[in-house]
């Protein structure tokens, strides 16, 4: 379900049961648990309340999911906002940062995919589910950003394209689509891509269950 397939019924109702969570479940960021996460935002005490939003926080943008699932909350997630002004500004802040997502992730397959990056191999690896490797969106997100400022004529002349492939292209996609980098375990061959998120650092955010191996999760 796209988020222009939910009916207004749908969306002022707050109907999370009309809403396919299941298919956008991720490992790092299950969506079948937002629902709850909603509407402990709209009915809990602030304590719970601020918790919830901590963790839809983690699982729709700083956990990097699919921009899918925070973008099938984001109608709730306004209408919360509008009808309980405990956290409005909170609540916006994230819808914002969910359509920002978006609009890289239109600014990746539009543009960058199908007019620079050319085909996979070993030596210059790629994956189509790239919105999943966080350290791969905050790269992307700042050659956006550059793409943005060097493409205006207005403000760069007519060289900035030519700028933004020798500063900001060549070096990050270099890292990005090098052997060693983020992508190292997602492309198994020439003209195939899979798909392996690499382990990550560890931190109370989204491990509180980690251990170092000696029994302690310290």
């Amino acid at each position: 379900m796209a988020v222009s397939a939910m009916t207004p019924a749908i969306k002022d109702n707050l109907r999370y049961d009309a809403v396919p969570w299941t298919r956008f479940d991720h490992v790092r960021a299950p969506a079948r648990t937002l629902p709850v996460l909603l509407e402990e935002i709209r009915l809990g005490d602030t304590g719970t309340a601020d918790q919830a939003l901590h963790t839809l926080w983690a699982r729709t943008w700083q956990e990097d999911s699919p921009f899918a699932t925070g973008a099938l909350a984001v109608p709730f997630l306004i209408r919360i906002a509008l009808a309980h002004p405990r956290q409005p500004a909170d609540l916006l802040r994230l819808v914002g940062a969910v359509a920002r997502l978006r609009l890289l992730a239109e600014w990746v397959e539009g543009v960058l995919v199908p007019g620079c990056l050319g085909e996979v191999s070993a030596d210059a690896r790629w994956c189509h589910r790239w919105i999943e490797h966080g350290d791969t969106v905050g790269v992307l997100h700042a050659m956006w950003l550059a793409w943005q400022e060097l493409t205006d004529p207005a403000t760069c002349g007519y060289t900035g394209p030519s700028v933004w492939y020798r500063d900001h292209y060549r070096p990050h996609i270099a890292d990005l689509r090098g052997p060693a980098g983020p992508f190292a375990g997602c492309t198994k061959g020439e003209h195939r891509t899979g798909h392996r998120l690499p382990g990550r650092v560890p931190s109370v955010w989204y491990m509180d269950g980690y251990t170092d191996g000696e029994g302690s999760a310290d």
